[in-house]
């Protein structure tokens, strides 16, 4: 970076520390209800994603009613807040020896035994912008190792302070736009970990299929699909719910293991059909909880 941006980013970065400093003055178990309620309240200001959000509340079906959708959509914005605030909080309270009296379970013995017993092999967890993302990626790490594919922050020093303070447990961070490579891939295979992908975000043509989510087509995106294929790793797909505070509920079904037909573009479709219907059953079950806001269909 040239000298001018490289300051503007440590001032970023000193900036970030002294938010920091103030937000460890908030007790842990009231950081959900301090920034939700905060957030519901500035919701109004931001009319932009606030249009969007009752847009996709109500051409999902969600509601019919436009009032009934407007305070579903400002829940959501204030669980957002919420949420990525407790995710914060959630290192102090959640480790290695009392993980599982914070997490339960809502699914098949088998998908149990498949994510927390000892892991036999790789697999992959797939998600959306629902529920309590963030803190799944910590709360699962404990029982055995992931690798996340996360966005890199555009300020270094900042990026590197999120990685130390964010991401506890055995986690190793993939790039979004570094792509699976050869090395990811052999890592993944050898500590069988969970490879997890939040994959509800629009994907264009060049690297997305049109794919039914919630009623309408959505650009999705395809890796999941080809990496299923190709390594055949068992995928979850499904939610971390909050139930209350650092309480939290994993919603998936059955394991998929897709058997291939020879097809591949035909079988990529078809998983992705069944990855989106999974997710947008329950995202139906809690719409409160999801990022009505962004901008999913395009």
């Amino acid at each position: 970076m040239s000298p001018l941006r490289t300051t503007l980013a440590y001032a970023e970065y000193l900036a970030l520390l002294t938010a920091d400093l103030l937000y460890a003055l908030i007790p842990a178990y009231r950081a959900y209800d301090l920034a939700a309620g905060l957030a519901r309240a500035l919701f109004p200001l931001f009319r932009t994603r606030r249009a969007i959000a009752v847009e996709n509340i109500l051409k999902a079906g969600i509601t019919a009613d436009p009032l009934a959708a407007d305070r579903l959509a400002r829940r959501a914005f204030g669980h957002l807040a919420g949420h990525l605030c407790e995710a914060l909080k959630a290192g102090a309270v959640i480790g290695p020896e009392n993980w599982r009296d914070h997490i339960a379970f809502d699914g098949p013995e088998e998908s149990w035994r498949l994510l927390f017993d000892t892991p036999q092999q790789p697999i992959m967890i797939l998600t959306g912008h629902h529920g309590s993302w963030e803190v799944g990626a910590c709360v699962i790490s404990f029982s055995r190792p992931m690798i996340a594919v996360a966005r890199k922050m555009n300020n270094p020093f900042v990026d590197r302070y999120l990685k130390r303070r964010h991401f506890r447990g055995n986690i190793t961070i993939v790039p979004k736009k570094s792509g699976f490579s050869s090395g990811v891939l052999r890592l993944w295979a050898e500590q069988k970990a969970a490879m997890t992908i939040v994959m509800d975000q629009h994907a264009g043509p060049r690297h997305g299929l049109k794919i039914d989510f919630l009623g309408r087509p959505a650009g999705t995106h395809t890796s999941p699909a080809r990496l299923h294929l190709k390594t055949r790793a068992p995928i979850l797909a499904g939610s971390i719910i909050r139930e209350g505070p650092f309480r939290y509920r994993m919603v998936t079904g059955l394991p998929i293991r897709f058997e291939p037909t020879g097809d591949r573009d035909a079988d990529t479709t078809r998983l992705l059909t069944e990855i989106n219907a999974r997710l947008a059953d329950v995202i139906r079950r809690y719409p409160e909880q999801y990022l009505w806001a962004h901008k999913r269909w395009r």
